[in-house]
Formats: C-alpha cells, sequence, structure tokens
C-alpha cells in the first residue's frame, strides 16, 4: 500500500487505494456479517474427506454386487450385511467400522484391504484372498474360511486364535493352506 503523502503546507494526502479499504471495506464486513445467516442457515458442520467419500460410496451399494469391481473403494460405517460380493474384486478397499455381517465374500479378492473394526460374523470367506489385509478390531465368528488366505494379514491376536481353531482347506487361487496363512500353531 502506499505511503501517505504529506505537502509542503502540511495536508497529508491519501492513495485512492487507501479511501477506498477505509470507506468500502466496513460496509463490505457489514453486508457479509447480515447476509451469511441467510445465505447459510444453521450451524456448520465439518466432514472429513473419507466421510465424504463414504457418502458418495453409499449411493452406490447394491445388495448384489457379486464379482464387481469395486478395487480401492471406500466403504465407511457401510451396511453391507448379506450383501453378495462372492468374486469381487475388492483389492485396496477400505471397510472401516463396517457391517459385513452374514455376507457373501467367497472367493473375492481383498488383498491390501483395510477393514478397521468391521464385522464380518457370519460371512462366508471360503476360498477368499486376504493377502496383507490389516484387520484390527474387526470381529469374525462364525465367519465360514475354509480354503481362505490370510497371508500377511494383521490380525488381533484373539481373532487369530479363534480363527486358527476352525482354519481348514486350501486356497485354490494360491495354494496356500488357511492355517499356514493364519500362522497357527500345532
Amino acid at each position: 500500500m502506499d505511503q501517505d503523502h504529506t505537502t509542503a503546507n502540511g495536508t497529508t494526502h491519501r492513495s485512492a487505494l487507501e479511501v477506498l479499504l477505509v470507506a468500502v471495506l466496513p460496509l463490505l464486513i457489514l453486508v457479509l456479517m447480515v447476509a451469511a445467516p441467510m445465505t447459510f442457515p444453521g450451524p456448520a458442520h465439518a466432514i472429513t474427506a473419507p466421510e465424504l467419500r463414504g457418502q458418495r460410496s453409499l449411493q452406490d451399494l447394491e445388495p448384489d454386487m457379486h464379482g464387481r469391481d469395486l478395487h480401492q473403494q471406500e466403504f465407511l460405517k457401510a451396511p453391507m450385511a448379506g450383501f453378495n460380493l462372492s468374486e469381487a474384486d475388492l483389492r485396496g478397499a477400505v471397510f472401516n467400522a463396517s457391517n459385513l455381517r452374514d455376507a457373501d465374500l467367497s472367493h473375492a479378492d481383498l488383498s491390501d484391504v483395510v477393514a478397521f473394526a468391521t464385522r464380518f460374523d457370519g460371512a462366508d470367506l471360503r476360498g477368499a484372498v486376504l493377502r496383507d489385509a490389516m484387520l484390527m478390531q474387526s470381529h469374525f465368528r462364525d465367519a465360514r474360511i475354509e480354503g481362505a488366505d490370510f497371508s500377511d494379514a494383521v490380525l488381533d491376536l484373539p481373532e487369530q486364535k479363534a480363527l486358527c481353531a476352525r482354519a481348514t482347506g486350501t486356497n485354490d487361487l494360491t495354494g496356500i493352506s488357511t492355517r499356514d496363512s493364519l500362522r497357527c500353531r500345532g
């Protein structure tokens, strides 16, 4: 901004920009304060990018997604109980706090999936590939896991032990036994 200019007789001259800012800026602020509540009724709520993407994903959910290409999709708090995701490509997908109870994930590719605090109770995971999956705080009570490959998956120790108690079969695609992929002892 230009500095004030003082003339020989002692008067000060301001630049046109300064005069404009001093005169117009307070009026502009007042207009915005009055107009803002009319433009944006109600309180503002923050939303995170994953929540925004999750809302968009929820619009695309269908109970039968057999064989679909869903790799790298995000499912945040997704209600997918009983969904058919058999043979779906879910590589790199994110299922945070989602409900996949009784879902059919048989022969699905869940490699590199992140499923934090997700419910797989009663899900059909027979023949699924869950290599390198991050499955912390997820639950698998009564899930069918015959022939599932959990190689290098990260599971909570109690879940890993419970899965080992019923691990059988060998994955048709990878040739890895379910017990070996879970690093079961004995």
